[in-house]
């Protein structure tokens, strides 16, 4: 339940969203999880899962710019901000996102998201 783990996990993540690696998000993603899009609309795990697996959700690049780690007891908090690029619901975009995530530590399974707010930077 460390920092460094936290950031391992939040490292992973980056890395299955370029890849669009679904097994990775289906690990990391907490099955309550609420999410809040740059689009102001409300997302379940479930909707990100789908839009990785259609391909109407692929990230071309992800590159972080800056991360800061916060680890309470047993949960967390990542703010990453990244340029990203790819295409989303078909139209391609390219832009800097603030990503802040709520994590939450379980034993047997580590650090998974339960929330996230992605706002444009």
């Amino acid at each position: 339940m460390t920092e460094a783990e936290l950031l391992d996990a939040e490292r992973r993540l980056q890395q299955a969203q370029r890849d669009g690696d679904v097994a990775v998000l289906e690990e990391l993603l907490d099955d309550r999880l609420v999410a809040i899009g740059p689009d102001g609309a409300r997302y379940r795990k479930s909707d990100d899962l789908d839009a990785y697996r259609s391909g109407s959700s692929v990230v071309d690049s992800l590159t972080e710019e800056d991360l800061e780690v916060l680890v309470v007891d047993r949960t967390g908090a990542t703010f990453a901000l990244c340029a990203v690029a790819g295409t989303f619901g078909g139209a391609p975009f390219t832009a800097r996102l603030r990503y802040a995530r709520t994590w939450a530590y379980q034993e047997g399974r580590g650090w998974r998201i339960v929330a996230a707010q992605i706002s444009p930077a």
